[in-house]
């Protein structure tokens, strides 16, 4: 299986981690699909001494190269998660991230991000914004829809209860760089164990994106894994992770397992030149004081 260097490094960065201008130079767009993805199966790779060896080493790189050479990005990701014994519909976001910053230990540059919720129609036109280290470390966020009409806009804590309620994780965990972050901590912990199984394929599609994949595989069930199935698409062309999707275990044999969760980062445009006035709620451009 030839790849060349690049899509490997991508591929690899990838594997071994487990919630994707200013604003796009278009409004986001009204109509949407549901993520489309094709996967043509091809030869696979078997490290030497454990399936995640290699590919932790180079996903640390490959971390290193995303905090380098991306400052921030617009997108639509498009998230469904298993929160308590339900999955949730598919809900749609156009987000802007932009990525910390960290120099000689001091933080120059704040992890923030803004999300618009475009559908379903019980949350199209809720805005939120956070921003680290800033406003007491809260996020600021108001309704849409007919809720937000009579809803004022609140400042809340990421991490508590009215937050989170119906999410798997706080939004300070979303993300590209966090996604891998995320599944780099779960490959060190699935590296503890043999019975892992890696595999990579070429000529997977996104949208008609080209992607390569890693998809890991847990044979047997065991309460330290947090996945049955998990698979990672990797733009071959901007070379970051794209969408992520892990899959539990099926609660009777024969039967398909259910999702756990999902994530694909759809019209991904990188260092479009955000800046703070992106991240403020005063924006006139948003609707957080505007009712």
């Amino acid at each position: 299986m030839n790849h060349s260097r690049r899509q490997i490094l991508s591929m690899l960065a990838a594997a071994s981690v487990g919630g994707a201008g200013s604003a796009f130079a278009q409004s986001p767009q009204s109509k949407f699909q549901e993520p489309v993805f094709r996967i043509a199966a091809n030869n696979s790779l078997t490290p030497a001494i454990h399936p995640l060896d290699e590919a932790l080493r180079i996903a640390h790189e490959g971390l290193q190269e995303i905090r380098t050479n991306i400052q921030d990005y617009t997108a639509t990701l498009v998230k469904r998660e298993l929160v308590g014994n339900t999955v949730s519909e598919y809900e749609y976001m156009f987000i802007k991230v932009r990525n910390r910053r960290v120099v000689d230990g001091r933080l120059v540059v704040p992890f923030s991000v803004y999300l618009a919720f475009l559908k379903p129609a019980t949350v199209k036109g809720r805005e939120v914004i956070y921003v680290e280290q800033q406003n007491e470390n809260k996020m600021v966020a108001h309704e849409g829809g007919f809720k937000g009409r009579f809803l004022p806009t609140v400042w809340l804590k990421p991490e508590g209860a009215f937050a989170m309620r119906g999410q798997k994780y706080p939004l300070t965990e979303i993300g590209i760089e966090n996604l891998v972050l995320k599944l780099i901590e779960r490959g060190e912990q699935d590296r503890q164990h043999k019975d892992v199984k890696v595999e990579f394929r070429k000529n997977a599609k996104i949208n008609g994106r080209d992607c390569s994949v890693i998809q890991v595989t847990h044979p047997e069930y065991r309460p330290e894994f947090d996945f049955s199935l998990g698979q990672i698409f990797i733009d071959d062309q901007m070379n970051i992770p794209v969408r992520y999707v892990a899959y539990g275990w099926p609660k009777t044999p024969g039967q398909k397992p259910e999702i756990n969760e999902e994530y694909t980062y759809l019209n991904v445009k990188l260092n479009v030149g955000l800046t703070d006035a992106d991240f403020d709620p005063n924006n006139p451009n948003y609707t957080f004081y505007s009712k």
